[in-house]
């Protein structure tokens, strides 16, 4: 099994392609709808089940989810709708669409698709991966093995989650320049490498796109601070190949 159906589940859109996971290269153009207002479980459901439906799948899927996921049931779900909160994400996804599921974090299938074949392959010792979007999502690797749901873009800073001040939804909504919100990314690195004393760190998410306008903003630090080479294509990759056992 090679082919796989990758869907990423974000606050404001949700998108998929088959992957092939030998290679991490998507196998068909990327689409992406817009995540439902409210984003109830059914009404995801609903636009994960139009993706599905739209590439003709009937084969493995592996989905992310905004928030921690454990055995397939939602513990948080900070940037869509609370009621994910218990929730079966498996059963929710596969109940209609008759699919064998797997759902993982966001950002942790993000993060090892970036171990895998982005800038992460073959690094050793601790990997921060963090991905700005509409949220802060993290993954953490030592040795390449995976620490899941850590969700270190709630870490506090200055009183209020850390992505609350330096996600890339925060820039776009405070109208913030890239030399202003870089100062809020730096200083929310400085406090995650006082924390993890990280080897390297990954800057993934819809931001990495444009990773020149702010990396080389930020001060030095310990860690090499690098962008995610899969860009957003990480989570559809990363969910693929999590859905295979990789």
């Amino acid at each position: 099994m090679t082919h796989v159906l990758g869907i990423d589940i974000g606050g404001s859109g949700i998108k998929g392609a088959p992957v092939d996971t030998t290679t991490g290269q998507l196998t068909a153009e990327r689409q992406k709808l817009a995540t439902p207002h409210p984003s109830t479980p059914d009404a995801v459901a609903e636009v994960v089940q139009d993706l599905v439906k739209n590439f003709g799948w009937t084969g493995v899927t592996g989905i992310t989810f905004p928030g921690v996921v454990a055995g397939g049931v939602v513990r948080t779900a900070a940037n869509v709708d609370h009621s994910w909160i218990g929730a079966d994400a498996v059963k929710a996804f596969g109940a209609n669409s008759h699919l064998s599921v797997t759902v993982i974090n966001d950002a942790d299938a993000a993060g090892v698709a970036e171990m895998r074949f982005g800038a992460g392959q073959g690094v050793a010792g601790t990997v921060l991966m963090l991905t700005f979007g509409t949220g802060i999502g993290s993954a953490l690797f030592i040795d390449g093995t995976l620490v899941p749901n850590t969700e270190f873009g709630h870490i506090q800073i200055r009183g209020k989650d850390a992505e609350k001040r330096a996600s890339e939804l925060a820039r776009e909504e405070h109208n913030l320049t890239w030399d202003a919100w870089a100062g809020r990314v730096a200083e929310y690195l400085e406090h995650m490498e006082a924390l993890l004393s990280p080897d390297l760190i990954i800057i993934g998410g819809g931001v990495s796109r444009k990773s020149d306008k702010f990396l080389p903003l930020l001060p030095s630090l310990q860690a090499k601070v690098v962008p995610a080479r899969l860009q957003n294509e990480a989570g559809i990759v990363g969910a693929a190949l999590v859905a295979t056992g990789s």
